[in-house]
């Protein structure tokens, strides 16, 4: 039960997530695979309405706060394009890929900066959440091969 707990607190961590707890999971406590990713892909689910509470509250703040709206500016230019260019899809993208600071944290602040619908917006975000956590999964077992992650 410990496990679960501290695999939880990590999947809560902004910039690592599930990138980081399915990993941890397959790997370091010998979890079962599709259960523990299963588990893990549902926790950030659910994150998802809690970051966007979160990030409305943020912003509404940095207004006054000069290193947290040049965050904000940085995130708008980073996500601009993908979310310009591809709208939903865009918003999907950005979630899937597996890479630290590109999660539903990430994905709920673009989603917030450019006005997006919250309903839209969810589902773009969860099936992100859902295809990354496929990948990091593949990749922790083995199946996509990267360089330093493979047992």
């Amino acid at each position: 039960m410990k496990e679960w707990i501290y695999l939880i607190f990590i999947t809560f961590l902004p910039g690592i997530e599930l990138r980081g707890s399915i990993p941890i999971a397959i790997l370091h406590y010998n979890k079962n695979i599709f259960l523990s990713s299963a588990i893990i892909i549902c926790v950030n689910l659910l994150l998802i309405p809690i970051v966007f509470l979160m990030w409305q509250l943020i912003i509404f703040l940095a207004k006054k706060i000069t290193i947290v709206d040049k965050y904000l500016n940085h995130v708008r230019k980073k996500t601009r394009s993908l979310i310009d260019k591809y709208g939903f899809w865009g918003l999907v993208i950005l979630v899937a890929i597996p890479l630290p600071g590109t999660g539903a944290y990430t994905g709920a602040l673009a989603a917030e900066l450019f006005a997006m619908k919250k309903r839209r917006a969810f589902l773009a975000i969860g099936l992100g959440v859902i295809i990354a956590g496929i990948i990091v999964t593949l990749a922790s077992i083995g199946t996509i091969p990267l360089k330093g992650i493979n047992r």
